[in-house]
């Protein structure tokens, strides 16, 4: 069921701006559950173009610490690296930046499975 292709050192990358839609209100600062969005979407992208027809990847396990804030208006990158591979599971480093600041870091995991199995 999964592509062979699907080895570990694939990477992707997401960006958003810290705006009013992604802040925990009371500290005006991107929150967390904003970064591990944009950590899963990175981790997404590092996979998606290898994925076939009726494939879908989802994600199942996050880990991630998140320590430095990102501010309004900031600009912050996640980027994520498959580092393990098991049968349709795959593991990823992530890591969030404002900037040139690490922001948050860990580990996200992803199956891939069949839109509509059984169709």
């Amino acid at each position: 069921m999964v592509n062979e292709k699907m080895v570990p050192g694939l990477t992707g990358q997401t960006e958003t701006i810290v705006c009013e839609h992604n802040v925990a209100h009371h500290v005006n600062k991107l929150s967390t559950p904003s970064m591990i969005l944009l950590m899963e979407k990175a981790s997404s992208e590092a996979i998606q173009h290898l994925l076939e027809a009726g494939q879908v990847s989802v994600g199942f396990e996050v880990n991630i610490k998140h320590f430095a804030p990102g501010p309004m208006g900031a600009r912050v990158v996640a980027y994520a690296e498959v580092t393990e591979v098991d049968r349709n599971k795959m593991t990823f480093k992530v890591e969030a930046y404002a900037g040139e600041t690490k922001i948050g870091e860990g580990t996200h995991r992803r199956a891939i499975i069949l839109l509509n199995p059984g169709s």
